[in-house]
């Protein structure tokens, strides 16, 4: 054998060797982001809400008579413009609608700036498309002005009325005007301004806050950040205020390796939806399921009297009830430790999303299955 030949050979058993070590190799967790994961604490948004008008309208405004609140503000705002209508003047007046602004208004927000606001109807307007929204000041909880709104709404539907037949595609009742209002006062935000940062988790869980500092002090040395309870990390910010901005740029960037989730079963009772996280397992037993119906017909029955006999003729009903009971059989289901086998073993039941609810419930009751139930 040359050398070539050996050298082919070794290559081979090289390529083999590093096949087999690649499908040997631990399969990453998945990760997330810090900041995908936690949120800053006195970081936050603040919710902003007002009271205003919408003007023209295209006749589909409130019904003064059935909504005064919107003549009420209508009469105080031509007021305040200088304008006085005399007392007892009835104001019919289709194009104006009464309204409700929210906004939101970011952490770090200052004056000047834009925000995107929604507009919601009030009264018994039929549809705000086309209105434009007067000056209205957003209040804060503390009820101080942090905004001032006004611009043209964007109402994403279309609606025709005529003769009593009506057509309407999607709500005509609300809208939304991006950058209708300007920030006029900003909120203090502590969140940089100690010798310290905290950060808190969006789930209770010991093992992500531990692999949080573990993270944080690999980058920015040891003794950085601590955990205080399941859902608490404090971190030390630098000494210079300058430095804390790239740091945090630096934190908020780093990849956490999340943890297996805690067994959970979600269902809604209203829908029949039935959602399972990957972590649910269950035990060995016997399910045995059968399908109760209960049906229930009434037949109309005409009595009519005989001839010359001067009786009346009498309708009544005759109600026909059946109950009829599927039989079920008893079905073994292994045990499942992954989320396919799971599924394999209660698709195999045969039941409907309804039963399932009660089915996975006696499973829970009996032992069976190694998983939280959460109703919504």
């Amino acid at each position: 054998m040359d050398i070539s030949d050996r050298l082919l050979k070794l290559l081979i058993g090289a390529a083999f060797a590093a096949a087999g070590s690649a499908l040997w190799w631990p399969i990453e967790g998945q990760a997330a982001r810090l900041k995908e994961i936690a949120a800053i604490q006195g970081v936050r948004s603040n919710q902003l809400m007002g009271y205003g008008l919408v003007v023209g309208l295209d006749g589909t405004g409130d019904q003064t008579t059935q909504s005064p609140f919107t003549a009420q503000s209508l009469n105080a705002m031509l007021q305040q413009m200088g304008i006085t209508v005399p007392a007892g003047t009835p104001m019919q007046v289709k194009n104006v609608a009464a309204v409700m602004v929210t906004a939101n208004l970011p952490p770090f927000a200052q004056p000047g700036q834009p925000l995107d606001i929604n507009v919601s109807s009030l009264g018994n307007a039929k549809s705000l498309r086309g209105g434009t929204l007067i000056a209205t000041p957003l209040k804060g909880a503390d009820g101080q002005i942090y905004a001032m709104a006004q611009g043209n709404l964007i109402v994403g539907g279309a609606g025709a009325a005529q003769g009593g037949a009506k057509v309407q595609i999607n709500h005509l009742s609300a809208g939304r005007i991006p950058g209708g209002a300007t920030v006029e006062r900003s909120v203090p935000t502590p969140g940089l301004q100690g010798s310290h940062v905290q950060y808190d988790l969006q789930t209770d869980d010991f093992n992500t806050a531990r692999d949080v500092v573990n993270a944080i002090n690999k980058v920015k040395g040891p003794g950085t950040a601590q955990a205080t309870s399941s859902r608490t990390v404090i971190v030390s910010l630098p000494q210079q205020p300058s430095e804390r901005v790239a740091f945090m740029a630096d934190l908020e960037n780093l990849e956490i390796a999340l943890a297996k989730p805690p067994a959970r079963i979600v269902i809604n009772a209203r829908t029949g939806s039935v959602v399972l996280n990957q972590a649910v397992t269950i035990g060995p037993c016997a399910v045995a399921h059968g399908n109760l119906s209960v049906t229930i017909s009434s037949t109309p029955v005409i009595s009519q009297p005989a001839p010359m006999s001067q009786g009346q003729t009498v309708v009544t009903e005759k109600a026909d009830i059946r109950i009829n009971q599927e039989p079920g059989s008893l079905i073994q289901m292994p045990a499942g430790t992954q989320l396919t086998d799971v599924v394999k073993a209660l698709n195999t039941l045969g039941a409907n999303p309804q039963d399932l609810l009660a089915i996975i419930q006696a499973m829970k009751a009996a032992g069976a299955l190694q998983a939280e139930l959460e109703v919504i």
